[in-house]
């Protein structure tokens, strides 16, 4: 897979449809693959620069959502797998990582572990970029990796990401609004919580992994206009809550407030953040 298959098929963004924000799902996977996936690029090509992510990889992503992690790293040459629970993001994944005539590197499953397991090797590193503490999964993420390293070699690496501390992250303002929002019907989840210092540390000795180091990467968030803004957070998922408890014209306008001071003149916005990923090793 070339490189330049990935730039052609990075997101734009710009809005590219022309429903309301609570958009159902099926458009909001798209929204997440056009408008919003892209804003981690940095935490994933720094965590494969740390790595030296490259040909004899065996790369399995959890969460792997549209697929464009496990894009960057076909890129470098790694042979890749995906699991997602999201049928419609990994149908999209499919799409980028799957094109007729290329050849078979590539398992993305949204079942067992075990079916995404490459034949007759087992993976030299698992990521779980998705961060720790969003959407209410973090016992769902303890399970998975634990699964996830028996199918992996002795001292694989296994990387976690999460958010970085509040004040370095101007989109934890915007998402305390499904937080808010979603407090009235705790069944529901707020979604989002702000990250705990040792979230990732926690989570690596859950599972019984080997911390081995970790980093910070500034993942700022940029969007064309309002819309795409609305869009892109919304595709996220962590506003599931407080659309499902204030209903979207609520929730939209509310975001719209949150968004409006990381608005510039020209009409786009930008959000300064800092992501946090830690480097495990199993055992």
């Amino acid at each position: 897979m070339s490189p330049t298959l990935v730039r052609h098929q990075l997101p734009n963004t710009g809005p590219v449809h022309d429903d309301g924000p609570a958009a159902p799902t099926g458009t909001r996977a798209r929204d997440w693959a056009e408008i919003q996936e892209r804003m981690l690029v940095p935490l994933y090509e720094a965590a494969y620069d740390r790595l030296g992510i490259g040909p004899g990889t065996r790369l399995l992503g959890l969460g792997c959502g549209s697929g464009l992690a496990l894009l960057l790293a076909a890129a470098r040459g790694a042979q890749v797998s995906g699991v997602d629970a999201d049928e419609r993001r990994l149908e999209l994944a499919r799409e980028r990582l799957t094109p007729d005539g290329m050849p078979e590197v590539t398992r993305l499953v949204s079942g067992g572990l075990a079916d995404a397991a490459p034949k007759g090797a087992a993976f030299t590193v698992i990521t779980a970029f998705h961060p720790v503490g969003c959407g209410g999964g973090a016992q769902e993420l303890a399970a998975a990796l634990t699964a996830a390293t028996a199918l992996a070699e002795r001292g694989s690496a296994v990387v976690l990401g999460g958010w970085g501390p509040v004040e370095r992250c101007a989109a934890a303002g915007v998402l305390r609004v499904a937080q808010r929002l979603a407090a009235p019907a705790p069944a529901f989840g707020a979604g989002w919580r702000p990250a705990g210092r040792d979230d990732l540390e926690e989570l690596a000795e859950r599972t019984g992994l080997r911390p081995d180091g970790s980093g910070r990467v500034a993942c700022p968030f940029g969007y064309a206009d309002m819309a795409s803004a609305v869009r892109g957070m919304l595709s996220t998922g962590l506003f599931d809550g407080a659309l499902e408890v204030a209903g979207p014209r609520q929730v939209e306008k509310e975001l719209v407030e949150a968004l409006h001071p990381y608005q510039r003149g020209d009409g786009t916005l930008w959000m300064a953040n800092v992501f946090r990923y830690l480097i495990a090793r199993t055992r």
